[in-house]
């Protein structure tokens, strides 16, 4: 079912090996909504383990180095990555962005890394609350997500873009539903105007202050093929009342 909804937790610097039991948990809840496609992407050190427990979800990482080896303490290569059970990355977060300094080019190194690896790659782009009082977000996010994408042939298929306004970013504010359609339009036009006709099959999911309150109202917004969650993706309950918005289980 590739047009099935995307849903990808983010945990971001938690979990340890304790919580491998609320993954086990969303795997088991994961299996009753097979129209929702259902994603974790846990601390480096809990993606082998996590991987080699769950059947229903994909596993991947937070981020990656835009080179194979070398002598980069404390990163970790998409090849790494590949070879502890990831499945994808995430690439461009902006708390990457910001608190590392990471440029567009150094995202767009990482998401090509990440693809010659064999990973599917989330791409994150958004504006700060700066940026949309000046009446800049269309043309500022835009702009990042030309120069984060890679450019080829046949990456399409493993590609997904997510829009993350960082003001909405576990503050608790959600963008309106019509402030996102009409980034979210603005992203697909950018898509199929780098990839032609296949820019217009690349998921692009919301991300920014998600959970389970005002998932259906967001998932339902045009051209919204997923969310990327923070913190409500940390615990079985929260999270799967997320997947259960996105599509039905079965009885």
């Amino acid at each position: 079912m590739p047009n099935r909804p995307y849903i990808v937790g983010n945990w971001k610097m938690n979990g340890t090996r304790a919580q491998l039991t609320e993954a086990r948990a969303i795997d088991r809840g994961a299996t009753r909504h097979a129209g929702v496609r259902v994603a974790i992407a846990p601390p480096f050190t809990l993606i082998a383990a996590m991987a080699a427990e769950v059947q229903a979800l994909t596993v991947g990482g937070q981020d990656c180095h835009g080179e194979v080896s070398g002598a980069f303490t404390g990163d970790v290569s998409a090849v790494m990555l590949k070879d502890a059970g990831a499945g994808f990355v995430i690439v461009g977060h902006s708390e990457r962005r910001a608190m590392h300094g990471e440029s567009d080019a150094m995202v767009r190194a990482k998401a090509e890394a990440a693809l010659d690896a064999g990973l599917e790659v989330i791409v994150c782009v958004g504006e700060s609350e700066a940026e949309r009082d000046a009446g800049q977000a269309e043309a500022v996010v835009g702009a990042q997500l030309d120069a984060s994408l890679p450019r080829g042939e046949g990456l399409v298929p493993r590609l997904t873009v997510a829009y993350e306004p960082v003001w909405a970013i576990g503050t608790g504010r959600v963008a309106a539903p019509a402030d996102v359609a009409a980034m979210h339009a603005v992203l697909r036009a950018k898509l199929v105007a780098i990839y032609g006709e296949d820019g217009a099959a690349v998921k692009i999911l919301y991300g920014g202050s998600v959970n389970a309150g005002n998932a259906a109202e967001l998932l339902a917004v045009a051209d919204v093929g997923g969310a990327l969650v923070g913190g409500a993706s940390l615990t079985a309950d929260s999270f799967l009342s997320i997947v259960a918005a996105a599509g039905p289980g079965e009885d």
